[in-house]
């Protein structure tokens, strides 16, 4: 079974800053520098975590096992800022999300990067094998960009107390607080923040942890590029779009692909990294076979979307589907999370059925059947 990482905020948050004795009000979670000139439209953007405070309290030092076997403590990385993070090692919906922000703020950072450290700590009590953290890292073109920590049971559950995440199993399904702590090069706690659950938003978070690692760095150094921090709109099956097409897919080979109203649709949103945790060239192949049906018996056609803003890199998606074979319906990129947004995309792979009026009439979280598929589009 996809094993999900998600959370319920205000318990998580009320946890940390209880622990932490700070306040969450604007002036404390606010970043700084160039942070400031944003900071109003940011704090009224809801898919954006400013972070808070931590009170330069000392992190908690522990030792762990990374993805290649090593052992790694927390406290052999004085002198560098960490970026720690806590995920699922088989998480499929908002880990992706931390995951990318931490590689893209570090990018951000240009050669001052080089003095970054970013750490993972394994929040899955079910997945606790080097091998699950190096599949983790390997799909998300992480292998070598980070360590990815994980250890006994008892080890982890005292790691998770110690950052106040709570991480518990309900339906089968992983729940853990999904924290990102900065921690400067005494080894001091600055900031926590909470990614929330809006594909739209990686860049921006990006952005703001980079500007508060920066604050630490001696050299202060500009960040490669600064955007608006402001909610940006998602883009709902109301309203007529055009999306880059994924390199040789679909049957006319055409460039882009077109979304929205004026006729039914079936979207299934996916990213390459589901193959640690599905057979997804199966999967992908297979609706092959709903495509053809679609066409004999009047049903929404078929088209699928990669969640391209937590892929590694366009390339990674153009690669994969090249290997894959032909696919008999177009695979559209999006790359800047918008869409996943305005279909409500909770998790990958996610379905949705669209009406001709461009409204939501069914969606499905997970692989279905292909009598299933056809059942829920004929009704």
């Amino acid at each position: 079974m996809t094993r999900r990482a998600a959370w319920a905020a205000g318990l998580a948050m009320t946890a940390i800053l209880a622990v932490a004795g700070c306040s969450s009000s604007a002036s404390q979670s606010a970043a700084p520098s160039t942070m400031s000139s944003a900071s109003a439209a940011a704090m009224e953007n809801p898919n954006l975590d400013l972070g808070s405070g931590l009170g330069n309290k000392s992190a908690p030092d522990f030792t762990l096992t990374n993805q290649f076997g090593q052992p790694m403590s927390l406290s052999q990385f004085r002198g560098r800022v960490v970026v720690l993070s806590f995920e699922d090692s088989e998480c499929t919906t908002v880990c992706p999300l931390t995951t990318q922000s931490m590689v893209l703020a570090k990018e951000l950072l240009g050669k001052a990067g080089s003095s970054v450290q970013l750490l993972g700590v394994d929040a899955n009590p079910d997945a606790l094998k080097v091998a699950n953290v190096m599949d983790y890292s390997r799909v998300h073109g992480m292998v070598n960009q980070w360590d990815f920590l994980t250890g006994s049971l008892p080890q982890l559950k005292s790691v998770w107390g110690a950052y106040n995440i709570a991480v518990q199993i309900e339906a089968g399904q992983i729940d853990h607080t999904p924290a990102l702590y900065v921690i400067d090069q005494q080894g001091k706690l600055q900031k926590v923040y909470l990614t929330q659950m809006a594909y739209s938003s990686v860049t921006q978070s990006a952005q703001v942890i980079a500007t508060e690692v920066a604050s630490l760095l001696p050299s202060h150094p500009k960040l490669s590029s600064f955007g608006s921090l402001a909610a940006i709109p998602a883009q709902t099956p109301a309203a007529a779009l055009t999306l880059p097409a994924a390199g040789g897919t679909g049957a006319a080979g055409d460039a882009t692909v077109a979304l929205g109203p004026g006729k039914a649709r079936l979207v299934v949103f996916f990213a390459t990294w589901l193959t640690e945790t599905s057979n997804l060239n199966a999967e992908l192949t297979g609706l092959n076979a709903y495509a053809k049906a679609a066409a004999s018996k009047h049903l929404p056609a078929l088209t699928a979307v990669d969640e391209t803003v937590t892929e590694p890199s366009t390339a990674t998606v153009t690669t994969y589907l090249h290997q894959l074979g032909p696919l008999s319906y177009p695979v559209a990129l999006d790359e800047t999370g918008r869409v996943a947004d305005g279909y409500g995309v909770q998790d990958q792979p996610w379905l949705v059925l669209i009406n001709k009026s461009g409204k939501i009439t069914w969606q499905h979280d997970g692989w279905v059947s292909l009598s299933t598929l056809e059942k829920a589009a004929a009704s």
